[in-house]
């Protein structure tokens, strides 16, 4: 059975002794540390790759959502009104939805800009001349203001309108796109978070195999099990504070290559879209969350390590 003798933090100084020994659980971890550097920073960095892979694909889905939301308020509707409607009384249509809150800007395209465009655009001009008469009816091009589908059918209801024309399919299938890459995203991150837990358990295995004397000589003298594995947990939280911090470097350092490249395509569709990171609060809670990985894989080696080794009487 288990030595009766008590952990020796409890018995002198009291507060003031487990203070202490925190303190000193901690330096001791950073001290192994140093003594290895080679082996700590191949820990880390690996470490960091398993965070920064699911991280990254979470927040290049969240980018890509947003640049889709801008593009789609940025998305026109094409609003074809029938042709005994008069250019007056679609100039009167567009003063009345510009009014409305659902509807960001209206620009009214008349018969005859629209017979110039066709010609410019597709260089039929004898044929469209010999049409005689402007086959073309006004166009009324909306800026959505909120959800699109909702207007787009809203204005279909209207009785001067013959067409709306607007593409609800892509949005549709982006979406679906967008909801799969979240599920793969969570998938890898709880495969690579686990991979983060043996990672860490695996570089305190050999940490406490060099002390195994050490951690004997203490389980004869009665020190408890949680006297004993706090240097070893501090040290696993260790490993994952500074593997979330690199993992927040690397993705700011793809963000950083990023940024040219991205910039590029987004004027292409008329934005000033910019990558986003995390923000202080979710970069806290990362590296947070990689503290909890590392203290979770170091806690499991050293529970099981401590159970096998236990002295009994």
């Amino acid at each position: 059975m288990n030595s009766t003798v008590p952990d020796p933090q409890l018995h002198h100084g009291g507060f003031r002794t487990w203070v202490d020994h925190h303190l000193f659980s901690l330096v001791r971890s950073l001290g192994n540390m140093v003594r290895k550097p080679i082996g700590s920073l191949l820990t880390i960095l690996v470490m960091a790759i398993a965070l920064a892979l699911p991280l990254g694909l979470l927040v290049a889905l969240a980018n890509v959502d947003r640049f889709a939301g801008n593009v789609q308020q940025s998305r026109e509707i094409s609003v074809f009104l029938k042709p005994e409607v008069s250019v007056a009384q679609a100039g009167n249509l567009a003063d009345q939805w510009r009014a409305r809150p659902d509807v960001a800007n209206v620009d009214l395209v008349t018969p005859e800009q629209g017979l110039q465009d066709l010609r410019a655009s597709t260089g039929l001009g004898p044929t469209l001349d010999n049409l005689g008469n402007n086959p073309l009816p006004s166009l009324l091009v909306v800026t959505p203001r909120g959800d699109e589908n909702r207007l787009a059918d809203s204005l279909q209801s209207i009785a001067e309108v013959d067409v709306v024309q607007h593409d609800q399919a892509w949005r549709d299938r982006l979406n679906g796109w967008l909801g799969f890459g979240r599920t793969i995203a969570l998938v890898l991150a709880a495969l690579l978070g686990l991979g983060a837990v043996l990672i860490v358990g695996n570089a305190v295995r050999a940490d406490i195999q060099s002390h195994r004397e050490e951690i004997g000589v203490l389980q004869h003298l009665g020190a408890t099990d949680g006297f004993i594995r706090r240097p070893f947990l501090y040290l696993g939280a260790v490993f994952g504070v500074l593997a979330g911090l690199s993992a927040l470097g690397l993705l700011t350092l793809a963000n950083y290559y990023l940024t040219p490249s991205l910039a590029q395509l987004a004027a292409t569709y008329g934005s000033r879209f910019a990558l986003q990171g995390f923000n202080f609060v979710q970069a806290t809670g990362i590296v947070l969350l990689a503290a909890l990985l590392g203290w979770l894989g170091a806690g499991l080696v050293t529970g099981h390590y401590l159970r096998d080794t236990r002295p009994n009487q």
